[in-house]
């Protein structure tokens, strides 16, 4: 049985999920290579959008990862960004009009949003609070660099 030519999207998927734990191995060690949780967000929602149940699971995954490395709870940033996607990007889209504004605003509310949300759970369980650097400046900035190439 072959492999039609058009139909590439799985191994197209499984290659940027091997590409993103290399990238994530990496990240961890260098602070200056960004976690790419903006870019997580942004394929998330698309992939809600779409309702494409594969790349919902494989970005899901991925998020895992990316709290695994990071030490944050488990699923918190799925519960977040599914949140986000059903409360506030719809009102955000409503009212803006501007592509770039809704771009930034996403990797925004990616790191700033996602910071306050475990800000938020760990007061509410008692746990310690998750901490923030000087490295989110330039994470957020390279970042919207890499939502508008998206």
């Amino acid at each position: 049985m072959q492999r039609s030519i058009t139909h590439q999207k799985p191994i197209e998927l499984f290659a940027y999920i091997v590409f993103f734990v290399l990238y994530s191995s990496l990240s961890s060690i260098y602070p200056y290579l960004p976690p790419m949780l903006a870019v997580l967000f942004i394929l998330f929602t698309r992939s809600l959008a779409s309702d494409d149940y594969i790349s919902i699971l494989l970005v899901s995954f991925c998020l895992v990862m990316f709290e695994a490395n990071y030490g944050y709870i488990l699923f918190s940033s799925i519960i977040y960004f599914y949140l986000v996607y059903k409360f506030i990007l719809p009102r955000l889209d409503q009212n803006f009009s501007c592509a770039t504004c809704i771009k930034i605003s996403h990797v925004f509310l990616a790191y700033v949003g996602y910071f306050l949300f475990l800000s938020l759970i760990s007061s509410i369980f008692l746990l310690s609070p998750p901490e923030i650097n000087y490295y989110i400046v330039y994470y957020i900035v390279v970042e919207f660099l890499l939502v508008n190439l998206l």
